[in-house]
């Protein structure tokens, strides 16, 4: 489950380790990847929202431009969250590509 909480961000993630991480190693594991996966481009996807809707009054293309950039981490987000919760399904550990390694 929290690797599927990377659809709507890094606050499902959060959530899943800091109430369910003593329930097991793979648990704490795989909430941890989920939650030093999904923290880094959520906020970079609210900033890019905020500032698309700053620049939307001043300058339409700018705004745009941002809103792109959130849409885009979104769906890459959702693409990778929805891979991991795939194999982490099936029992088998997920390591991601593209993470920082913030919580350890």
């Amino acid at each position: 489950m929290a690797h599927c909480g990377g659809v709507l961000g890094f606050i499902p993630s959060l959530i899943i380790y800091l109430v369910f991480r003593d329930r097991g190693p793979f648990t704490e594991q795989e909430s941890k990847e989920a939650l030093n996966f999904t923290a880094p481009p959520t906020i970079v996807a609210a900033v890019a929202n905020i500032i698309a809707v700053i620049f939307s009054g001043i300058s339409p293309l700018t705004g745009t431009v941002f809103a792109f950039i959130a849409v885009g981490i979104w769906i890459f987000l959702t693409v990778y969250s929805v891979l991991a919760a795939v194999q982490v399904n099936r029992g088998q550990p997920y390591r991601y590509m593209f993470s920082l390694r913030l919580i350890h």
